[in-house]
């Protein structure tokens, strides 16, 4: 059985997410990150404090102290793209890469929006949550971070000009990894709104059942 470490709200959502997909057998283990705690005013070291981030036996799997981790016969494995794709070759079927060709699109994809999207999306997230987007400052990160997305958004609105998804013309493992780093910008529609191919596949992509029940229970973990 896979185990799953982490948290809804965290990075463990597409993982989730894909393994509602997939089908396959897994458990969550909750680990909540150490920051969450100190906030609390508890200290995530202490011998007593829920199993976190910087919890002694959760550092034996993973060094970084991040979730997601993932477990699986033995196999350790850390970051929540490497994990998806992990997870869609050991199940096969139409969200799996068929062919070496799609294997690389598909890594290609999770490489570009780790890199050129996610850091920025991010900024406007935290904004939006950290109730910052109205006042001076946040507004200027988010200006700032919608400029940093204007190239990597129009590649994605001129590949999915001619491509109904990210590889392959069907919903693939490819389409959750990018879709998770893009809902980060979401809260500014104004963003999306000005690729609405874009929003469109974003749209399509979360109206799935297994995209609303994953939702739908990270709403209801506290904050």
């Amino acid at each position: 059985m896979i185990t799953l470490y982490g948290m809804y709200r965290s990075r463990a959502t597409r993982n989730i997410w894909a393994l509602m997909e997939l089908g396959l057998p897994w458990t969550l283990k909750p680990v909540i990150q150490a920051y969450r705690l100190e906030a609390q005013g508890i200290d995530p070291v202490h011998p007593e404090a829920p199993f976190n981030t910087r919890s002694p036996e959760f550092l034996k799997l993973s060094p970084a102290g991040a979730i997601p981790v993932m477990e699986d016969g033995g196999l350790v494995l850390s970051e929540s793209l490497a994990i998806n794709l992990y997870l869609a070759r050991k199940a096969g079927g139409p969200l799996a890469p068929k062919d070496p060709r799609e294997e690389a699109l598909m890594e290609q994809w999770a490489l570009y929006g780790a890199t050129a999207i996610e850091e920025a999306a991010l900024e406007i997230s935290f904004a939006y949550a950290r109730g910052e987007a109205a006042t001076e400052t946040g507004e200027a990160r988010i200006i700032a971070a919608c400029a940093r997305l204007g190239r990597p958004f129009k590649a994605l609105e001129t590949h999915l000009a001619a491509h109904s998804h990210m590889v392959g013309g069907r919903f693939t493992v490819a389409d959750i990894n990018m879709a998770e780093m893009v809902r980060y910008a979401q809260p500014h529609a104004a963003l999306l709104a000005a690729y609405p191919r874009l929003k469109s596949w974003l749209d399509l992509c979360q109206s799935r059942p297994a995209f609303r029940e994953m939702w739908e229970t990270r709403a209801a973990e506290p904050a």
